[in-house]
């Protein structure tokens, strides 16, 4: 069986707090494929940009971690800062979730773009600059030829995230990671950005890691998908069957939090929210990390952690005791609440 390019094995986080060491990140794992695009979701604080920072290596300082990364093979964690600098933006590249801070206010964004391809490949001054122009004409940067040296300050922000986006390119990466990329965007831009990506990825065969709390961002532009929840994947599979039969009430519970235009309106209804709130890191329960705030829970569901259960042939699986107490998905409801 060849090596997937991407292989996370129980990759464990543990964040260091007044309380001790607490478990950020559980158990995680997934591989990822050239061409393929994989969909980490579940609310804020849920585990899914610290997963992003641990494959590049740049977790916070004093964070333990545990399990395997491997690109190509090669094992990433415990690398040398050294080593994992050449890989970083060479062959691993991160679109970060706020292109403000992401981008350096005091240099121009020609030298931004230009300075992976100045590192890495070891391009002049003026070939970098070249290829940063294409690269930002290649993104849908307008009148790229002539904001060069402009400022990020000058951009809107849906200028912005194409532009961190060419620099995460810049180097032609073999794994893109994109960390909610079109948060604070419109609609229309929303859609664009997921279109580029996608587009870019296809040209280049590169795999694509995108992380939303949007399942219907997700069910639209991924073709596997995890859904995690207190740093513990729940459900996870390809995106087509954990939409053709939504197993965890968490998954569920998500789908119908998600605005639908005029749906909620027509009826005078509010959204459906999930009851209480996510627990602190130190306060989550030993079991079931939703037991709680899950209509389902019994006392089980508080002490005992949920194995595994596989659901179809194709790979879809969850984590939930009480699986045969929760109701299926219908293609009809299904469809209603994607469009």
């Amino acid at each position: 069986m060849p090596t997937p390019l991407l292989q996370v094995t129980n990759l464990s986080i543990a964040l260091p707090t007044a309380q001790g060491p607490v478990q950020a990140v559980r158990d995680l794992s997934f591989s990822l494929e050239r061409g393929q695009t994989l969909g980490l979701v579940g609310e804020s604080g849920s585990g899914k940009s610290l997963t992003a920072l641990a494959l590049l290596g740049l977790l916070p300082q004093g964070a333990q971690v545990r399990g395997s990364i491997r690109l190509h093979g090669q094992e990433l964690l415990g690398l040398p800062d050294a080593a994992l600098c050449r890989i970083r933006g060479q062959r691993l590249a991160m679109v970060f979730q706020e292109p403000m801070t992401a981008l350096n206010p005091l240099h121009r964004i020609g030298d931004q773009v230009a300075e992976p391809l100045r590192l890495h490949q070891g391009l002049g001054r003026a070939a970098a600059r070249q290829q940063a122009l294409a690269l930002l004409k290649r993104v849908g940067l307008p009148e790229a030829a002539q904001r060069l040296d402009s400022y990020p300050h000058e951009f809107s922000g849906g200028q912005r995230q194409r532009i961190t986006i060419a620099m995460a390119l810049a180097c032609g990466p073999e794994v893109l990671i994109a960390d909610e990329p079109t948060t604070a965007l419109d609609v229309v831009l929303q859609q664009q950005i997921l279109q580029l990506l996608q587009d870019v990825a296809a040209e280049r065969g590169m795999a694509l890691l995108l992380i939303s709390h949007d399942l219907g961002l997700i069910a639209q532009n991924t073709d596997q998908m995890l859904v995690l929840y207190g740093g513990t994947v729940l459900e996870s599979g390809p995106t087509t069957a954990v939409f053709a039969h939504l197993a965890h009430p968490y998954t569920r519970a998500l789908l119908a939090a998600r605005p639908v235009l005029g749906a909620h309106s027509r009826l005078r209804q509010r959204l459906p929210a999930i009851a209480g709130s996510l627990p602190a890191l130190a306060d989550r329960p030993l079991g079931c990390p939703f037991a709680g705030r899950c209509e389902f829970t019994l006392a089980a569901c508080q002490r005992e952690a949920p194995g595994v259960q596989t659901l179809s042939e194709d790979g879809h699986s969850v984590r939930c005791l009480r699986i045969e107490a929760t109701p299926s998905s219908t293609p009809g409801q299904k469809a209603w609440r994607l469009r």
